[in-house]
């Protein structure tokens, strides 16, 4: 099993080559045996930053959204399920903490896993494991014809 997580860990960290991904440095680092829970982690630096030096919230979101659609594309794939797109079509935040410095966390959970949507909660976490923000994504899946 440990085999089969770090080949997927290692599919997802390629497929972001040339990516707003790979721009953000975000790194998958870890997955659940069940593929219910993704966590990725970005570094925190000035080209991020807000007008007043802190973390900027779009840039929370780019790594909660990138952590939130890829647990639903490695859930598909697991499914053997060919030629798919996995497409955010909604995503919320609430900003509950600032931050300046540092490694940003994102834990994304599957809690609905339906054919065409999957509903994702996504915890962004400091270092400490405090919360910076609590977000929910809202991924439509599309199975493309052949």
């Amino acid at each position: 099993m440990r085999k089969k997580i770090q080949k997927l860990l290692n599919e997802l960290n390629d497929l972001q080559k040339n990516t707003l991904i790979n721009k953000m440095q975000i790194q998958f680092i870890s997955l659940s045996p069940k593929l219910d829970t993704l966590i990725a982690k970005m570094p925190i630096n000035h080209d991020i930053f807000q007008p007043f030096g802190y973390l900027h919230g779009g840039a929370t979101m780019i790594l909660a959204e990138s952590v939130g659609s890829s647990i639903s594309f490695i859930n598909i794939k697991n499914e053997k399920k060919d030629n798919f797109n996995v497409f955010g079509i909604e995503i919320s935040a609430n900003h509950v903490r600032s931050i300046k410095k540092g490694i940003l966390f994102a834990k994304a959970q599957i809690f609905h896993k339906g054919n065409t949507l999957h509903f994702i909660q996504v915890h962004v976490y400091d270092e400490k494991k405090n919360i910076i923000s609590f977000c929910k994504l809202t991924n439509v899946i599309i199975i493309l014809k052949k």
